[in-house]
């Protein structure tokens, strides 16, 4: 039997012992013995007695107590997490989210007239467990509740059936967030501390993007090798830096101890951009392609050598000419005249490169507003899509034209905040199945804001939270990121009955009338007017007018809708 004992400190007022309370993941609890507000709808009293899971995989579940020491007995692996209870600042009312694991120190969210603690359990089920019923005690005190976890034949497909990535932006944010365990003057735990975020989103079946330069293009000296000489003689003197943060994330040593095992991070920014490896200065000019093609090809001899090869690295630009650094934009573009610059780093990127690398770069464009005029205009030159999910909808049979010419394709956008329904967070890699997009990007989520533990802004722009309050020196999973997770994990499985005897328009009907009561064709958007304008005249307001139809359709979603999904993927 595997047991886990958590003690905590006593609370003055609290009763010494009380009953345990164990609810579904969809069903937060609040620090007043109650279901969050955003998921009441569908909360029920009945007690949890048992849960279906597939093996390869984790269940979860919470558990609601007044006691301050808990135990939880199964034959299987538990992992406990204390969950701290946010003060959302938009509505007032207590989520959980944070999750802090019980072996370090903790201390309570000094909330007027708390009532409980919440615990986050994920059982792991492994993929050659036998089926069959195991319980599941937790103690707490003098009380108990048991579920019983129904372990089923299934087992969930290691690979995942689209890329769930998470983005950030460069390193400073790391030094305000983790002031106890980054001394500024130490590269050992700057690269430890970021491939602690890889592997947290790694371990969450998702990805971690982190561009390595700002909108003028200055590199982060810890994500680009050193460079010296000029003109012809520009080049590479030092990797060591670069090898460092990168290697044990190119070669998946960075994941070795993870569940799901050392593998190569699948997508990795260059940081290549119209500043570096070559000034801007000389745009245009002879030197300027010489110093670029030095430092390129040097970088493809480098990455070759290493064998890293399983790894996208991508040509991105992340600059508008409104930042006055640039003369053209980069990101989104929507000027045509723009994409001619894009087009000259795409030709000097090829010519920097040997015929037959086995090194695999893309050139990746984040694209809204000029979309459906770059599809073709662009053609061979990105080959690798961005485009931001509401606009990609305006154009039916753009995602499965792009794939067919072996471009590939994400979609991208935000994060649902803490106050919405749990199950609000599988929206959209649920559309990101539907649709056939390969991916969605979640595109900020490392920032929780500047007092997340007791004045949240929403955590719309994180999924994970800072662990070094609580002195762990590496990202706190949420429990949106554990239930994206989840969500993961079933879409795996119903991408497997999909395929079986080409059942995946009936597949995909029965998950979207159990999600929320839609059929197939609602999930697919119609061209709005607007799209057949001149985007020089676009406005965001007139954006938002034009995508409101469609994103109506999609605000019936209560806490239970994955739940309900589950039981068929299942």
């Amino acid at each position: 039997m595997w047991i886990l004992r958590i003690s905590l400190l006593p609370i003055f007022g609290w009763a010494a012992f009380a009953g345990v309370r164990l609810l579904p993941e969809h069903l937060r609890p609040d620090p007043f013995g109650e279901i969050a507000v955003a998921d009441r709808p569908s909360a029920s009293r009945a007690p949890l007695q048992t849960l279906a899971a597939a093996r390869g995989g984790y269940v979860s579940l919470h558990a609601v107590t007044e006691a301050v020491d808990i135990q939880v007995q199964s034959k299987l692996t538990a992992e406990v997490y204390r969950e701290w209870f946010h003060r959302n600042r938009a509505d007032g009312n207590y989520y959980p989210d944070a999750l802090v694991p019980m072996t370090s120190r903790i201390d309570d969210n000094r909330i007027d007239g708390q009532k409980v603690r919440a615990y986050w359990i994920d059982i792991w089920i492994p993929a050659d467990q036998r089926p069959g019923r195991y319980p599941v005690r937790v103690v707490g005190g003098k009380s108990s509740a048991t579920v019983t976890i129904q372990v089923l034949p299934a087992v969930i497909p290691a690979d995942d059936v689209l890329m769930m990535d998470h983005n950030s932006y460069g390193t400073s944010w790391l030094f305000g967030q983790y002031p106890n365990t980054l001394p500024k003057d130490d590269d050992g735990r700057l690269f430890a501390l970021i491939h602690a975020y890889h592997r947290v989103f790694y371990e969450h079946r998702g990805g971690f993007h982190q561009l390595g330069y700002g909108h003028g293009g200055k590199v982060g000296p810890e994500f680009a090798p050193e460079l010296a000489g000029v003109g012809r003689g520009k080049h590479v003197a030092n990797w060591d830096r670069f090898d460092r943060h990168y290697g044990p994330l190119l070669d998946g040593s960075a994941f070795k101890a993870t569940r799901r095992g050392p593998r190569p991070i699948p997508f990795v920014y260059l940081p290549i951009n119209p500043e570096w490896p070559a000034s801007y200065l000389w745009w245009g000019e002879p030197g300027y392609e010489a110093e670029f093609r030095n430092v390129v090809g040097e970088m493809e001899k480098h990455f070759r050598g290493n064998c890293w090869t399983s790894t996208v690295f991508e040509l991105f630009f992340n600059h508008k000419k409104r930042y006055k650094a640039f003369s053209w934009d980069g990101d989104e573009v929507r000027f045509a005249a723009d994409n001619d610059a894009v087009i000259t780093m795409r030709r000097l990127f090829d010519k920097s490169l040997p015929p037959g690398t086995p090194v695999q770069f893309a050139l990746r464009s984040d694209a809204s507003w000029s979309l459906e005029d770059q599809i073709e205009r662009m053609r061979g030159v990105i080959n690798f899509w961005v485009a931001g999910e509401g606009m990609m909808s305006w154009y039916p049979g753009a995602i499965a034209k792009l794939k067919e010419r072996g471009d590939r394709v994400w979609t991208y956008g935000g994060t649902p905040v803490v106050s919405r329904p749990a199950a609000e967070i599988a929206l959209n890699p649920l559309r990101t199945w539907i649709t056939g997009s390969q991916g969605f990007v979640r595109w900020q989520t490392v920032d929780p804001g500047s007092d997340p533990w007791y004045s949240l802004d929403g955590g719309g722009e994180t999924l994970v939270y800072p662990g070094d309050r609580f002195g762990v020196a590496a990202p706190l999973a949420s429990v949106r990121l554990k239930l994206q997770r989840n969500v993961m994990q079933d879409l795996a499985l119903l991408q497997a009955k999909a395929t079986l005897g080409n059942a995946r328009n009936a597949v995909q009907t029965e998950v979207v009338r159990r999600f929320n009561d839609t059929s197939l064709a609602d999930w697919h958007n119609t061209r709005p007017a607007l799209a057949s304008t001149s985007v020089l005249e676009w406005t965001n307001q007139a954006i938002d007018d034009a995508l409101e139809p469609f994103n109506k359709r999609f605000r019936n979603i209560d806490a239970a809708s994955w739940f309900r999904v589950r039981e068929y993927a299942q």
